[in-house]
């Protein structure tokens, strides 16, 4: 049973008759679900995974002015509902039990909530929004953990997604156009794997971008990647250059960038034809708006 199921059904047949019972005042102010970092929160959890902090777990999320009424007492009773359950790990236990909403959040944005301004929004990681919004909400009858979710969702600004976009899409020209080849021509093996690596990882998180998604923790980088709506061939090419000798990547990285290329045309976020992605991260950089982040360098993002 995956870990989100396993959450659920500690909700569903533990943690929620306990609430109703005990804490019937506020059993309505409580969300109850899954979700931070963790490989059960994006659905990613294996028999691998299983070896450490595999155990059903919930995170309470309450307002934050009702911590000091109820907060621990709530914890109290967690920890005994799930004081038989196998154990994990202090960073574990830190992500589960009872968590004020502003908290959960902030840990994530740097925020109560929701990013305010673009510059607020360009220095939250990518992974940190992915965090912040993978996993399931089981319960959230006063919808105040929902409304920020919903908002988080929404994805990035407009003229923060392509200021995102075009540092990555810088770095993918400047690591895998420029960089490789000509570290490949001195036959310096260590430089080639670390622009190879810098041109996989950009082109990964661009192709988030392009899907509207917040790319994850680079370990779950191209599992999330398999699963999204656009450029799903591309994606598979990515893994297909780490099977080529490496005198023949270049041929894949082109054609992986001519596919970007061709999508961010077809979308309307560059009016330019080049393949080469340095121009691209230019083109799509000329159409950002407001003045903070027009004024950042191209490769910020």
């Amino acid at each position: 049973m995956k870990g989100l199921d396993l959450a659920r059904q500690l909700y569903e047949e533990t943690v929620r008759p306990v609430l109703a019972a005990e804490f019937p005042m506020q059993e309505g102010r409580i969300a109850v679900g899954l979700a931070g970092p963790g490989s059960e929160c994006y659905g990613f959890d294996d028999e691998i995974s299983r070896d450490h902090d595999f155990a059903p777990r919930l995170c309470l999320w309450i307002p934050a002015e009702d911590a000091e009424e109820y907060g621990a007492r709530l914890q109290k009773r967690y920890e005994e509902l799930t004081a038989h359950l196998p154990g994990v790990s202090a960073q574990a236990r830190d992500r589960s039990g009872v968590i004020p909403i502003p908290e959960f959040y902030r840990r994530f944005t740097g925020c109560p909530g929701a990013p305010e301004g673009p510059l607020y929004w360009l220095r939250v990681s990518d992974h940190h929004l992915a965090a912040a919004t993978n996993g399931e909400v089981f319960r959230d009858d006063l919808g105040a953990f929902t409304a920020i979710r919903r908002t988080l969702l929404r994805g990035y600004p407009i003229d923060v997604m392509r200021k995102k976009l075009a540092a990555r899409l810088f770095t993918m020209g400047q690591a895998g156009q420029y960089n490789y080849p000509r570290c490949a021509r001195r036959g310096d093996t260590v430089a080639m794997t670390l622009a190879l690596d810098e041109f996989l990882r950009a082109a990964l998180q661009a192709i988030y971008l392009l899907n509207g998604r917040y790319a994850p923790f680079y370990k779950w980088l191209y599992r999330g990647a398999e699963e999204l709506p656009r450029l799903r061939g591309t994606v598979l090419a990515l893994k297909e250059l780490l099977l080529q000798p490496p005198e023949e990547r270049q041929a894949g990285i082109e054609a992986v960038c001519a596919d970007i290329q061709e999508e961010l045309w077809l979308r309307g976020l560059s009016g330019s034809e080049d393949d080469f992605m340095v121009n691209q991260a230019f083109s799509v950089a000329s159409e950002i708006r407001d003045p903070q982040l027009a004024g950042l360098d191209i490769s910020v993002g």
